[in-house]
């Protein structure tokens, strides 16, 4: 089954029809999320970067925190399952039953992989990603004359 597109998205992106729209769901509130209490130093730094990035896109929402965390928690978990794999290698040594030296993948390799797997998915729900980026184009303002104000005699 395929993610559902937000509303929002589908408008930004032109792409919205009145029968796929959903007349009922909320609008969310413009601003800046805090990182919640629970999220690690290194985290909340990520989650700030993100903040800040979702900010100048003018898609930041404070409704946003739950999923910005968990955004930031599985990038943090990214850079330290690397650096563990960094540090020891790919895989370990061991030594089976029968004697036999037995190279095996260690279990960061797989960690960080779901963790990039999730992330990614995150990422692109926020929109991202080049591909999720490319797909959706934000309105930009009109800038005001700077002359509008001055009253010309003439």
């Amino acid at each position: 089954m395929a993610k559902r597109t937000p509303d929002q998205l589908k408008i930004i992106a032109g792409t919205a029809r009145p029968d796929r729209m959903n007349p009922d769901a909320p609008d969310a509130n413009i601003g800046t999320a805090s990182a919640p209490e629970w999220l690690s130093e290194r985290a909340s730094e990520l989650f700030a970067q993100l903040s800040a990035t979702l900010l100048g896109m003018g898609i930041a929402s404070p409704d946003d925190q739950a999923a910005l965390a968990m955004l930031a928690s599985r990038l943090e978990e990214v850079e330290i399952c690397t650096a563990v794999i960094e540090g020891a290698g790919r895989t370990y040594s061991t030594t089976a039953t029968s004697g036999d030296k037995l190279i095996r993948a260690r279990p960061e390799v797989a960690m960080r992989n779901e963790a990039m797997r999730h992330a990614q998915s995150l990422l692109s729900d926020f929109g991202l990603t080049p591909a999720a980026r490319s797909k959706v184009s934000v309105a930009k303002l009109a800038e005001e004359n700077p002359f509008a104000a001055l009253e010309f005699g003439f």
